[in-house]
């Protein structure tokens, strides 16, 4: 399995991510999302430490504000665009688990059992977007943190086919992926933070600085409308960090 992040210690990190907007949680910094239902927020109120990855960890951060400013500005064309243009679910490291399986591996707060195939049965997952938790892979979807469609629009209709998989099947930043119900993630669609926002509150720091720090890594850009509901959401996140490290 290709090394993607550290989910059976997902516990210790816990703390750290829900406390990007919960204020009464321990203020640390954490590149984990919250990984485990007994400790999900519930008061809503953003705005204490959090970082998002995509960097080394003591690598330095962005503020949220500042990230969203470092975002290239340009309108969006959606001209061309085809989900198949973007191959994705490949196995990557030849192991027999598609990017698929491996992010679920890697997301699992309770560990499935891996089979043939890298069949997956038994396990749980915690989908931050909602703070609903799943005991059934098939129930979950693996979101592209910035859907295929916009980032077509935002500059991978120049991007040849090998970078357009590469984007599709990121694991070298755990941002790019992430496991959610399907609700969630069908809800989202296509849509950018001027049109969706997770519906749980406490995702929300989390949710702006993975999308910031996806953009950033992709050097994708942003149109005015998009900028705009970026920088008002940002407002109630003050203290999140965010890191990223550029894709090659």
């Amino acid at each position: 399995m290709k090394a993607r992040r550290l989910a059976p210690i997902a516990a210790i990190f816990l703390a750290a991510s829900l406390a990007a907007c919960n204020p009464s949680a321990a203020k640390t910094e954490s590149d984990s999302k919250p990984s485990a239902p007994a400790a999900a927020s519930t008061s809503g109120t953003p705005g204490a430490a959090s970082a998002a990855p995509g960097a080394p960890a003591g690598g330095n951060g962005l503020s949220l504000a500042e990230a969203i400013a470092k975002i290239p500005a340009a309108d969006e064309s959606r001209t061309g665009y085809k989900r198949d243009a973007f191959r994705h679910w490949i196995d990557e490291d030849s192991d027999g688990c598609s990017t698929r399986n491996e992010v679920l591996l890697a997301e699992a707060t309770k560990k499935p059992e891996q089979g043939a195939k890298c069949a997956l049965t038994g396990g749980e997952w915690l989908s931050y977007y909602d703070e609903v938790t799943v005991t059934e892979a098939r129930k979950l979807d693996i979101d592209h943190m910035v859907p295929l469609a916009e980032a077509w629009d935002s500059g991978a209709s120049k991007w040849d086919a090998d970078r357009r998989m590469r984007y599709a099947n990121d694991l070298g930043s755990e941002r790019s992926l992430v496991a959610v119900t399907a609700h969630e993630n069908r809800g989202k669609a296509d849509k950018d933070p001027s049109e969706w926002m997770p519906s749980a509150n406490s995702a929300k720091c989390t949710y702006l600085a993975d999308w910031t720090a996806t953009k950033l890594r992709w050097k994708l850009t942003a149109d005015n409308k998009e900028r705009a509901a970026l920088e008002k959401l940002a407002t109630g996140c003050s203290n999140t960090v965010v890191k990223y490290e550029v894709a090659a």
